[in-house]
């Protein structure tokens, strides 16, 4: 791996493909942890790629190796390990058969469960092979090889470690240190030529177990991984993951920059909301998950209205709350507002924080909000807008162009969006001026949204004063 490693630095070939946002942090401490010769972990919060990284290492070994033909843990034809191995090369000598094994087969993988044993990873005796062969079990042949030594001369990798129970990491220690195993009740051991790598989440947020001392002291690297610190590769990351290409019979489903970006900022609203359980994290996987709901979401709009393509719209954005509430644990504070409640009001603040980046800040009192002058004195004439969000591409632009100003506002700030584009941008601005409290909004269920004077929408919520209920 180190020499393979070398050669591609020198050539200037991309490590890990398709590993995002890590260049400058964990990809070069990875790189340092082979060149050492280090076993390693990645320690971080859930969706940060970790064992997508851990399984691009394979790459990096020869694409073959020699091995004893139907050795069981990959014996070096000049130095086996096992009894198989010495027996058959020490009776066949030179004419011992090689058997080439990929680099695909020298990685494994395991899950720590609760229920994983010693015999799982290392090894234990077997009778059935003792009985079937009648040998005693002093004979090192009823030996039967766990996963890890199953895996020798490559890459084993354990994910969740602290979940592992305690009495089964103390097995792994003399891997750690001494690179060799032992199997019970057998004086013999096993130098191994492997590389073990481990996942896990915080110990603070994984209360089902912890990695204990003398394991961690014996992990050389510890590599810390993180969420995409800009919208940028946030972007480029869902935009990688999302399901998009569906395949030539589904309508033509064009999603604009600007929504992409509000659906990354949802993300990084979570991450440093109050209402949201920091220790777990938010995973990439919401945003890929509320990516593909906004695709669907505008797809099945396609097909009712008989058409072919559409253009996503900031409507759209209602329906990711699925991919936003089963993704995210909430403190008792966020409990008491309540799912739907956090993931809207986390959606409003990625509006507002994503707007700026395209149209003058409605928030600014100075500068800003005069550019919204003519929109907002139409509403304040008592106009309302009513947008229904499966109206086809005809009717959306039609409703959206009777709002005053609104149009010739989107052309000044984006002179290139032309017919969907244009209509998507203006129901945006609608949105945003909603979201700054400029403009009030009601919503019938899913079928219709309103977007009238604000000042208007508190009083018609306050109801008739001749309406004796309300006293």
């Amino acid at each position: 791996m180190r020499s393979n490693l070398l050669r591609r630095l020198r050539s200037g070939q991309t490590i890990f493909p398709g590993i995002l946002g890590f260049d400058e942090t964990v990809i070069p401490q990875v790189q340092r942890a082979i060149l050492g010769r280090h076993d390693m972990i990645l320690l971080g919060l859930r969706g940060q790629a970790k064992s997508r990284l851990i399984r691009m290492l394979p790459n990096l070994l020869d694409e073959f190796l020699p091995v004893i033909e139907g050795s069981e843990v990959n014996d070096d034809p000049f130095a086996p390990i096992s009894k198989y191995g010495r027996d058959r090369l020490a009776a066949e000598g030179d004419d011992t058969p090689i058997a080439w094994v990929h680099r695909s087969l020298r990685y494994a993988e395991k899950l720590a469960t609760p229920d994983t044993a010693i015999a799982d990873l290392i090894g234990d005796i077997d009778p059935i092979k003792a009985a079937h062969r009648r040998l005693t079990y002093a004979d090192e042949a009823v030996i039967h090889f766990g996963i890890i030594p199953r895996t020798n001369r490559g890459i084993f990798a354990i994910n969740e470690l602290p979940d592992l129970q305690a009495r089964i990491q103390v097995g792994l220690l003399n891997i750690m240190e001494e690179q060799d195993i032992q199997i019970r009740g057998f004086n013999v051991r096993f130098p191994l030529d492997l590389m073990m790598v481990f996942s896990a989440n915080p110990e603070d947020y994984t209360n089902r177990g912890n990695i204990i001392t003398p394991l961690k002291d014996r992990i050389d690297s510890q590599i810390i991984t993180h969420y995409p610190r800009s919208i940028a590769v946030g972007v480029a990351i869902t935009q990688q993951e999302a399901w998009q290409q569906r395949g030539d019979d589904a309508p033509k489903v064009v999603v604009p920059r600007f929504v992409c970006e509000v659906i990354e900022q949802v993300a990084f609203e979570a991450r440093s909301s109050e209402f949201v359980d920091q220790k777990s994290g938010v995973s990439v996987r919401m945003t890929r998950s509320a990516l593909e709901e906004v695709i669907s979401t505008a797809e099945r709009r396609c097909i009712l209205a008989g058409e072919s393509s559409t253009v996503a719209r900031i409507s759209d954005l209602e329906c990711i709350e699925p991919a936003i509430t089963g993704k995210m644990e909430l403190v008792y504070e966020g409990e008491q507002e309540g799912l739907q409640t956090v993931a809207r009001a986390l959606t409003g603040r990625a509006v507002r924080a994503i707007y700026t980046r395209y149209f003058p800040d409605p928030g600014d009192k100075d500068g800003g909000r005069k550019s919204y002058k003519q929109i907002l004195q139409w509403f304040a004439s008592g106009c309302s807008v009513t947008i229904h969000p499966q109206a086809n591409e005809r009717s959306y632009r039609r409703t959206l162009a009777t709002v005053g100003g609104l149009q010739a506002f989107v052309q000044q700030f984006a002179p290139k969006a032309r017919g969907a584009a244009r209509a998507s941008l203006m129901g945006f601005v609608l949105e945003a001026l909603h979201q700054n409290s400029l403009l009030g909004k009601e919503q019938e269920s899913s079928t219709t949204t309103t977007y009238n004077d604000l000042v208007g929408s508190v009083l018609s919520s306050l109801g008739s004063p001749d309406d004796e209920e309300d006293y």
